[in-house]
């Protein structure tokens, strides 16, 4: 059976992040992306969690939109899905992707870690070192 809710949580994923896109006309949802989706164990509940980007306002904002057009997204995920007993719609904030940015800049701001561009560099310099100390010894 976990097939059958992996391929429903996908499904949902998919037709919600495209009902978000292409149906809600709700000026205060801003750049809004459908991380995951979470059902529970009878299908009678889905937790979507999206992923905002902004400032804490927007954020905010976006949230208070979804939160009011989750009945709307209901009704066309109704129409889309065709099963029996269709999920209730619950949204939620997924900072995941926010701490993941976090973690990425704290390693790159540890000492002793090289970025990828600066050691790029690095073996350029010393490429062009290694010409100039072969072509001092010829002459």
């Amino acid at each position: 059976m976990k097939y059958r809710k992996d391929r429903l949580e996908e499904l949902i994923k998919r037709i919600v992040s495209e009902i978000i896109m292409r149906e809600l006309k709700d000026p205060r949802i801003g750049f809004v992306t459908v991380t995951g989706v979470e059902l529970n164990k009878d299908y009678t509940e889905a937790k979507i969690g999206v992923s905002i980007l902004g400032s804490s306002t927007d954020v905010r904002k976006s949230m208070e939109g979804i939160r009011s057009s989750s009945g709307f997204v209901q009704k066309l995920l109704g129409k889309e899905l065709k099963i029996r007993n269709l999920p209730r719609v619950y949204f939620y904030l997924d900072k995941s992707v926010e701490e993941g940015v976090d973690m990425v800049n704290m390693i790159h701001n540890l000492p002793g870690v090289i970025d990828s561009k600066d050691d790029g560099d690095l073996k350029e310099e010393s490429k062009k070192e290694d010409e100039d100390s072969n072509g001092n010894e010829e002459i």
